[in-house]
């Protein structure tokens, strides 16, 4: 891979049948999964992979996508698709994510920009990430643009989501 994404944890994919719309090129919807798949590839090659999330009943819950085109990709391409934190608060709450895609190392198609935080699955209420979540978290690599936000006023929400959703009985019925 070009040393144009060395700052950057950069992923390929294949541009398929699924993710064309009928101008023949990919669909705008197709970026945002795009991008989605490039961080949960992160995080499972970081020590949290998608069973972790479903085992602690926590996710990422997106308030803002933003989505910027330069170059169509059509069908067959290959792309990149990078992945930096833009923002981030201490406790690990808050983020803005950057996700770029190239179907060449000198062609940049899109970038993708998603401001969120964390979902307790079972309070649907907004929360600190779990202390391996976070430690995943920091890890993702910095855009040179990188800026630190604010935490969240009650850090103290976290404590549940270490526990399994076994042990905290929200598995019963």
């Amino acid at each position: 891979m070009s040393t144009r994404f060395d700052d950057r944890y950069a992923r390929q994919f294949l541009a398929g049948w699924g993710t064309m719309d009928s101008n023949g090129h990919v669909a705008n919807t197709a970026y945002l999964d795009l991008a989605a798949d490039a961080r949960v590839a992160f995080f499972a090659e970081h020590g949290f992979p998608p069973t972790e999330f479903r085992r602690l009943a926590v996710g990422p819950v997106i308030r803002r996508d933003e989505v910027e085109y330069f170059r169509e990709i059509n069908l067959h391409d290959s792309v990149t698709v990078t992945f930096a934190m833009l923002a981030l608060s201490p406790d690990g709450a808050r983020f803005t994510l950057e996700n770029e895609i190239w179907p060449t190392a000198d062609r940049h198609a899109a970038t993708v920009r998603s401001t969120g935080g964390w979902l307790d699955l079972r309070t649907r209420r907004l929360v600190t990430p779990p202390a391996a979540l976070r430690d995943a978290l920091m890890q993702v690599p910095r855009s040179r643009e990188f800026v630190e936000l604010t935490s969240m006023p009650n850090a103290a929400m976290a404590v549940e989501l270490e526990r399994p959703a076994e042990a905290s009985g929200a598995l019963r019925r």
